[in-house]
């Protein structure tokens, strides 16, 4: 589907006003909606082309800065390791609560926005795998894909990095899609393990893959860039966003403007 990727808005928050990126189809119509959240170093190219892949898959998909507290509404932190280190500090010099609100404020965005179906999926990297983690605990949260979530099992989110991450596991009421680098430095296997149990025994709804990759496996750019593993995440992902939010008006929409035609 050909998309929109120039709807921009500035969300109000506990702690000031979020900058979240829209993109979603051009067809009218309403459609599943999915939050999607960035590495650290917030709305890069890279996280931008997984957006535009979503929407060009029928959903409506808002992606928030992260940091819209510490840096002025635009901000892009480059991947180097100045960029890292800065994020890095971010994430641990904010509020453990205001994560919790943003997420908040973006599904509230996504239930009212005119092109969605009220359904709500979430979607994450590194961080963006915890911060999608914690938003799959509200409860109109159906699906969550989280990729490397970062810091979940040691209770390292937020100020003072002493999240309650694995102990709020119960409240979440969809189903999650949990993938993993075996390569990944920031969650060896014990942590892995860890996050697997707890899931468990929360009785959780999952699915869970481990790749042979390093962190940073999905990111299209970059010396650590799989692209046969992310094609296959990717496919993952959608076939559970599509069994869970559903398709919205696609099909109508296909059918009303001959987008489902074929021309060379």
């Amino acid at each position: 589907m050909i998309i929109k990727d120039d709807e921009v808005h500035d969300l109000p928050t506990p702690t000031g006003p979020m900058r979240t990126y829209v993109f979603r189809p051009v067809a009218e119509g309403r459609y599943p909606c999915v939050l999607l959240y960035s590495e650290i170093f917030q709305v890069t190219g890279p996280i931008r082309r997984t957006a535009a892949l979503l929407a060009g898959n029928g959903f409506v998909v808002a992606v928030p800065e992260i940091y819209h507290e510490m840096e002025p509404a635009g901000t892009v932190l480059p991947y180097d390791t100045a960029g890292a280190d800065r994020g890095n500090a971010h994430k641990i010099a904010k509020e453990l609560s205001s994560y919790d609100s943003d997420a908040r404020a973006a599904l509230d965005f996504l239930k009212a926005h005119p092109q969605g179906t009220g359904k709500l999926g979430v979607m994450g990297i590194c961080i963006g795998g915890h911060l999608a983690f914690r938003a799959a605990m509200n409860p109109d949260v159906l699906a969550g894909a989280c990729f490397y979530a970062t810091d979940i099992h040691k209770r390292g989110l937020g100020k003072g990095m002493n999240d309650n991450t694995l102990d709020r596991m119960g409240e979440i009421t969809g189903e999650m899609l949990m993938i993993w680098g075996r390569q990944d430095p920031h969650v060896p296997r014990e942590g892995r393990q860890l996050i697997y149990n707890a899931m468990n025994d929360a009785g959780i709804h999952l699915q869970w893959h481990e790749f042979n990759a390093a962190h940073a496996f999905i990111r299209d750019e970059g010396p650590r860039y799989d692209p046969a593993a992310a094609k296959l995440c990717y496919a993952m992902v959608l076939e559970m966003f599509k069994r869970r939010l559903g398709e919205g008006d696609i099909l109508a929409s296909r059918e009303g403007t001959g987008a489902g035609e074929t021309r060379h």
